[in-house]
């Protein structure tokens, strides 16, 4: 998703007449760095007893808001080039968590 809203808003401050499609931009999300996912998911492997872990940021934020930061990045005003017509029923409302287990865990650890 956030490459395809970049692209998007690089390619219509480039010239593009296009409009991005989405769904609701309402959703809230974590809008974690998937290399540090990857290194947590590692980190829980290497543990000698499993443990169920939340990985997150801690901080989640709108689709809304991602889009309008992207845009704005490109001096556009988001609202003037999306579309938001592409809604799922099943689609959840807000995503995030307390990453606070994991952290206390890794940073006990040295790992973070």
């Amino acid at each position: 998703m956030t490459q395809k809203i970049v692209s998007a808003a690089c390619r219509i401050a480039n010239g593009s007449k296009e409009k991005l499609l989405l769904g609701n931009v309402d959703v809230i999300r974590d809008w974690g760095w998937t290399p540090e996912y990857v290194e947590s998911m590692y980190l829980m492997l290497q543990q000698e007893k499993p443990i169920d872990y939340f990985i997150a940021t801690g901080e989640s934020y709108s689709l809304a808001d991602f889009v309008a930061q992207a845009f704005e990045c490109v001096g556009l005003d988001w609202q003037d080039h999306v579309v938001t017509d592409l809604y799922r029923p099943t689609d959840i409302a807000w995503g995030g968590g307390n990453p606070k287990l994991a952290e206390d865990k890794f940073r006990m650890e040295g790992k973070v």
